[in-house]
């Protein structure tokens, strides 16, 4: 599926789901300073805003790296190229002891195999934890992630796949069962204050927060959503459309893109 764009009045640009994903992820770095970044959509995103709007975002990965300005997509975040362009290289306990749980990362960003409507992340298995269908990659870093971190970003398409009524296995806490849940279990970051999907953005409720969908990207309709969903959908009020991608953004994308092809 592609969508199309046309940027004040000249000529169209085509542009896929994952393309528009990134896009919006990367701007929602706006404004911050220090971002913690996974390897795939995430690493896509946050290279795009340094390369765009946010030259001076601080990129910081799993692996030790801080400040890392890599000149083509990193394939892992043990990639060479995120240490030789980073500001420093420290080891992995400090990262997580004195940076995240610190409270000096301004914003997370998170994937999972599944999401419920609180937010609330698998990452460890598909089906019974003793006999799984699917055994995932785990937890990671992302439990101290979502803990800890000022604000926390979700990357996840959505689908009946991925958006589920209760999760097979709960690796990454959002809002638990619903308010009160963060406060109670001593979690000093704020949680997910926004979901990306690859058909919009879910924002949680401020009073509930259960995910409510704020805005659908270019082309898409709410019953799409409200079908991709498998509980009954939460809709804001004053429900929005996502800019398309600029020729700006787009460039900068497929520029990232091709040194992973070539690099």
């Amino acid at each position: 599926m592609t969508a199309t764009s046309t940027a004040r009045g000249e000529q169209s640009i085509e542009y896929s789901p994952d393309d528009m994903m990134i896009a919006a992820a990367a701007r929602a770095l706006r404004g911050y300073r220090v971002c913690f970044v996974g390897i795939g959509l995430p690493s896509t995103a946050a290279n795009l805003a340094r390369a765009t709007h946010s030259p001076d975002l601080v990129l910081v990965y799993e692996s030790g790296t801080i400040g890392a300005k890599p000149t083509r997509l990193p394939l892992s975040i043990g990639d060479g190229e995120l240490a030789e362009t980073a500001d420093a290289v420290v080891s992995v306990p400090e990262i997580f002891n004195y940076w995240v749980q610190g409270g000096r990362i301004d914003v997370g960003f998170l994937g999972a195999a599944q999401m419920d409507r609180f937010a609330n992340l698998n990452s460890t298995t598909i089906g019974d934890y003793e006999h799984p269908a699917v055994r995932l990659p785990g937890a990671g870093g992302a439990p101290e992630i979502a803990a800890s971190c000022k604000e926390v970003i979700v990357l996840i398409r959505q689908s009946h796949r991925t958006f589920v009524e209760r999760l097979d296995f709960r690796t990454t806490v959002g809002f638990g069962e619903g308010p009160d849940d963060r406060r109670r279990w001593g979690l000093r970051g704020s949680g997910p204050t926004l979901v990306i999907t690859d058909l919009g953005l879910l924002r949680p409720d401020p009073v509930t927060r259960e995910l409510t969908m704020t805005a659908l990207h270019p082309g898409v309709e709410i019953d799409q959503a409200r079908a991709a969903t498998p509980w009954e959908l939460r809709v804001a009020e004053q429900l929005t459309t996502t800019e398309p991608l600029s020729e700006e953004e787009l460039r900068g994308l497929r520029d990232l893109q091709a040194t992973q092809d070539h690099g």
